[in-house]
Protein backbone atom coordinates (compact mmCIF):
# COMPACT_ATOMS: atom_id res chain seq x y z
CA UNK A 1 0.00 0.00 0.00
CA UNK A 2 2.63 2.42 0.84
CA UNK A 3 4.68 1.85 -2.55
CA UNK A 4 1.14 2.81 -4.41
CA UNK A 5 0.77 5.41 -2.71
CA UNK A 6 4.33 6.80 -3.47
CA UNK A 7 3.93 5.88 -6.94
CA UNK A 8 0.57 8.38 -7.11
CA UNK A 9 2.58 10.88 -5.86
CA UNK A 10 5.33 10.62 -8.08
CA UNK A 11 2.92 10.51 -11.08
CA UNK A 12 0.72 13.76 -9.62
CA UNK A 13 4.18 15.82 -9.17
CA UNK A 14 5.31 14.64 -12.68
CA UNK A 15 2.49 15.67 -14.19
CA UNK A 16 2.27 19.17 -13.14
CA UNK A 17 5.48 19.63 -15.00
CA UNK A 18 4.32 17.95 -17.74
CA UNK A 19 1.27 20.50 -18.42
CA UNK A 20 3.97 23.44 -17.35
CA UNK A 21 3.21 26.37 -20.25
CA UNK A 22 6.03 26.19 -22.93
CA UNK A 23 7.71 29.48 -22.59
CA UNK A 24 10.13 31.57 -20.23
CA UNK A 25 9.60 33.94 -17.30
CA UNK A 26 11.80 37.57 -17.95
CA UNK A 27 12.39 40.52 -16.28
CA UNK A 28 13.48 43.45 -17.56
CA UNK A 29 15.09 46.56 -15.16
CA UNK A 30 15.78 49.98 -16.33
CA UNK A 31 19.08 50.38 -14.61
CA UNK A 32 19.63 53.42 -16.72
CA UNK A 33 19.44 57.33 -16.04
CA UNK A 34 16.54 57.97 -18.35
CA UNK A 35 13.23 56.05 -19.32
CA UNK A 36 13.68 53.16 -22.00
CA UNK A 37 10.80 53.54 -25.02
CA UNK A 38 8.99 50.83 -27.29
CA UNK A 39 10.20 47.83 -25.27
CA UNK A 40 10.14 44.61 -27.06
CA UNK A 41 11.09 41.10 -25.93
CA UNK A 42 10.47 38.40 -28.10
CA UNK A 43 11.61 34.97 -30.45
CA UNK A 44 13.92 35.42 -33.08
CA UNK A 45 10.71 33.61 -35.48
CA UNK A 46 8.60 36.68 -34.13
CA UNK A 47 5.73 34.14 -33.24
CA UNK A 48 5.41 34.95 -29.46
CA UNK A 49 6.40 38.80 -28.29
CA UNK A 50 5.58 40.95 -25.39
CA UNK A 51 5.26 44.52 -25.68
CA UNK A 52 5.69 47.64 -23.49
CA UNK A 53 5.72 51.49 -24.57
CA UNK A 54 8.05 52.83 -21.71
CA UNK A 55 10.13 51.34 -18.44
CA UNK A 56 11.33 54.52 -16.41
CA UNK A 57 14.58 54.42 -14.53
CA UNK A 58 14.39 51.67 -11.84
CA UNK A 59 11.46 50.07 -12.68
CA UNK A 60 10.88 46.89 -13.30
CA UNK A 61 8.68 44.38 -15.68
CA UNK A 62 8.04 41.03 -14.56
CA UNK A 63 5.93 39.32 -17.08
CA UNK A 64 5.97 35.56 -18.52
CA UNK A 65 6.12 34.62 -23.09
CA UNK A 66 4.23 32.37 -24.01
CA UNK A 67 6.19 30.09 -27.01
CA UNK A 68 3.40 27.37 -27.58
CA UNK A 69 3.18 28.77 -31.28
CA UNK A 70 6.91 28.32 -31.76
CA UNK A 71 8.47 25.23 -33.58
CA UNK A 72 12.32 25.82 -34.26
CA UNK A 73 15.51 26.52 -32.64
CA UNK A 74 15.93 30.33 -32.27
CA UNK A 75 17.18 33.09 -29.83
CA UNK A 76 15.43 35.76 -27.96
CA UNK A 77 15.29 39.02 -29.02
CA UNK A 78 15.11 42.77 -26.53
CA UNK A 79 14.63 45.75 -28.51
CA UNK A 80 13.74 49.29 -27.07
CA UNK A 81 15.04 52.61 -27.87
CA UNK A 82 16.87 54.93 -25.30
CA UNK A 83 15.67 58.35 -24.11
CA UNK A 84 18.74 59.72 -27.00
CA UNK A 85 16.89 58.37 -29.75
CA UNK A 86 19.14 55.30 -30.18
CA UNK A 87 17.70 51.90 -30.79
CA UNK A 88 18.65 48.83 -29.54
CA UNK A 89 17.95 45.33 -30.48
CA UNK A 90 20.15 42.40 -28.49
CA UNK A 91 20.06 38.31 -29.42
CA UNK A 92 20.46 36.61 -26.20
CA UNK A 93 20.14 32.70 -25.16
CA UNK A 94 18.53 29.74 -26.96
CA UNK A 95 15.65 27.68 -27.58
CA UNK A 96 15.09 24.59 -29.35
CA UNK A 97 12.31 23.10 -31.02
CA UNK A 98 10.19 25.77 -29.99
CA UNK A 99 10.59 25.33 -26.15
CA UNK A 100 12.63 27.11 -23.57
CA UNK A 101 15.74 25.78 -22.26
CA UNK A 102 16.10 28.02 -19.42
CA UNK A 103 12.80 29.13 -16.58
CA UNK A 104 13.75 32.71 -16.30
CA UNK A 105 15.63 35.26 -17.89
CA UNK A 106 16.70 38.77 -16.06
CA UNK A 107 17.78 41.50 -18.44
CA UNK A 108 19.81 44.74 -16.61
CA UNK A 109 19.78 47.98 -18.70
CA UNK A 110 22.08 50.21 -17.77
CA UNK A 111 23.73 53.85 -19.46
CA UNK A 112 25.78 51.78 -22.00
CA UNK A 113 25.29 48.15 -21.77
CA UNK A 114 22.84 45.06 -21.12
CA UNK A 115 23.46 42.67 -19.11
CA UNK A 116 21.23 39.17 -18.92
CA UNK A 117 21.36 36.06 -16.76
CA UNK A 118 19.22 33.25 -17.81
CA UNK A 119 18.24 30.09 -14.93
CA UNK A 120 20.27 27.82 -17.06
CA UNK A 121 23.68 27.38 -18.40
CA UNK A 122 25.56 30.01 -20.22
CA UNK A 123 25.58 31.03 -24.20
Amino acid sequence: MRNIIMIILLLSLNACHLFKENGIEFTIENKSDSPIEKVKFSTSEKLAFMKFDKIEPNQSIVDFLSMTNNKNDGSYTLEFTRANGIKESKRFGYYTNGGSLDRWVEFKIKNDTITRKFSGPEY
